[in-house]
């Protein structure tokens, strides 16, 4: 048989390639050597390399996803898909893999593109009743009517880039003056901009993955910000706290568990998911879903890995193994 070749895709082209090249430098190193050739590929808007462990790049050849090694060409098995942003979050890859037909260890392309559009993915699950903040959609170039969206959302709300990670470019806002730059802002991110009511409870991450007929979802992570939300600093300056598992009741931490899992089912996911809920009076609120969530030592879904028992290269295993086994 031979071991596996994967390809471990990290970079992107977004304000987040930074994140994702630390993601995928973690999965690298947590990787069964013994089972798998394990080969860091950077995307990159410069190129696409091969960057091999002496830091020599060799560039992808686009039309069949191969490169060399420096004595070989090699065709990744499967692609181990970290990028954050486009084009690894919102289907593009995918799309250009599945045409190859190469698996990967994220969702589908189609999957990818509708949960990374906010607006899209929160008007498909609000017909299947999951509960979501109000919210009000503005476009750049649209005239802006700021009562009529304060008399939508309220105050504070949040004003957020349609499809950006990260937080970049989202502001909590609580006066009608601070409107205007919060919208300029997150036009510097997206065209397509979500005004959401800033909801009041506590916030929570659920990271959902399918193995074999098993879905399996990990305990949730409370998150406490020290800023006014959970914005950058607080995701990767140590701003915040993420406790793990929730400091919430039984009830709540099953009443979230079971959104999570039954939002991966609509919208029939694969790969991991990480989904954020605010849960007010014990109801939990659908924020949005990550389809290629931070794999940082730090970040929420490895934390909530190892709180399940599992070391990341077990973890990771099973992820290759499910998108091969898709094949």
């Amino acid at each position: 048989m031979g071991k596996k070749k994967v390809a471990v895709a990290m970079g992107g082209y977004s304000s987040e390639f930074q994140i994702s090249l630390y993601s995928g430098s973690v999965v690298c190193e947590s990787l069964d050597a013994e089972k798998y050739e394990i080969y860091p590929v950077h995307i990159l808007k410069d190129g696409w390399h091969y960057v091999s462990t002496e830091g020599i790049q060799y560039p992808v050849n686009k039309g069949e996803f191969s490169f060399h090694n420096g004595n070989t060409v090699i065709h990744p098995d499967v692609v181990f898909n970290t990028i954050h942003g486009t084009p690894g979050e919102d289907g593009f890859l995918g799309a250009y893999l599945a045409l190859l037909g190469i698996p990967q260890t994220s969702t589908g392309f189609y999957q990818a593109a509708l949960s990374f559009n906010k607006r899209d993915c929160l008007s498909v699950l609000k017909n299947f009743g999951v509960k979501c903040a109000n919210s009000f959609y503005v476009n750049q170039g649209d005239r802006l009517q700021l009562d009529e969206i304060i008399k939508t959302v309220g105050l504070p709300c949040f004003v957020k880039p349609n499809r950006s990670g990260s937080s970049f470019g989202v502001s909590k806002v609580h006066t009608l003056e601070e409107m205007n730059p919060a919208l300029e802002k997150a036009f510097s991110e997206d065209k397509e901009i979500i005004i959401e009511t800033a909801l009041v409870g506590t916030e929570v991450s659920v990271g959902v993955f399918r193995t074999g007929d098993n879905l399996i979802v990990f305990s949730p992570t409370e998150i406490v910000s020290e800023n006014e939300f959970f914005d950058y600093a607080a995701k990767y300056l140590g701003k915040s706290q993420e406790i793990t598992p929730a400091r919430i009741s039984i009830a709540e931490t099953l009443a979230v568990q079971n959104e999570a899992k039954r939002i991966y089912q609509l919208l029939n996911m694969k790969g991991i998911t990480r989904s954020d809920f605010i849960i007010q009076n014990g109801v939990p609120y659908f924020i949005e879903t990550n389809t290629t969530p931070g794999l940082s030592k730090e970040s929420i879904i490895p934390k909530q890995a190892r709180e399940a028992g599992m070391s990341l290269t077990n973890f990771f295993s099973l992820l290759i193994e499910e998108a091969l086994l898709k094949k």
